[in-house]
């Protein structure tokens, strides 16, 4: 066996574990997301969400999405030995979609939102031009 073989081998034996893991993370930030949910409408203020509790919730529900789209991207990475652009594309996209759903307007440095709207801009740029050039994995 060469010393190749074996790398390739740990390597995958690598990210199965980070997947496994990964794995883990998700279902345990979707049970603190059933938790947060079921405290918020039963518990606090019964069916009477305040705008603070529907930020928190919708930010920790895209966080979620966040992890479970990376953890698809990870495995499909295993499998196929290809990264898919357009899904890492989509994956920023949505993180700073949760950033802008998040931001408190009143207290952010004006130089912080000039940086999120350029990155806003540039990944939406990099996905229309993905998919206008029509470039797909194989």
């Amino acid at each position: 066996m060469e010393l190749h073989d074996v790398l390739k081998k740990y390597e995958k034996a690598v990210y199965i574990i980070l997947i496994a893991l990964f794995a883990l993370i998700v279902a345990c930030s979707i049970g603190e997301l059933i938790y947060i949910l079921y405290v918020a409408l039963f518990v606090n203020s019964p069916f009477l969400l305040q705008n603070g509790e529907l930020l928190g919730i919708f930010g920790y529900f895209l966080l979620v999405l966040i992890g479970v789209e990376l953890l698809g991207t990870i495995t499909t990475y295993v499998n196929e030995s290809v990264i898919h652009v357009e899904t890492v594309l989509i994956i920023s996209i949505i993180a700073i979609a949760r950033e802008v759903i998040l931001l408190d307007v009143g207290s952010e440095n004006p130089v912080n939102m000039f940086g999120i709207a350029a990155i806003i801009l540039a990944l939406c740029a990099g996905y229309y031009l993905l998919e206008k050039g029509g470039i797909r994995n194989p």
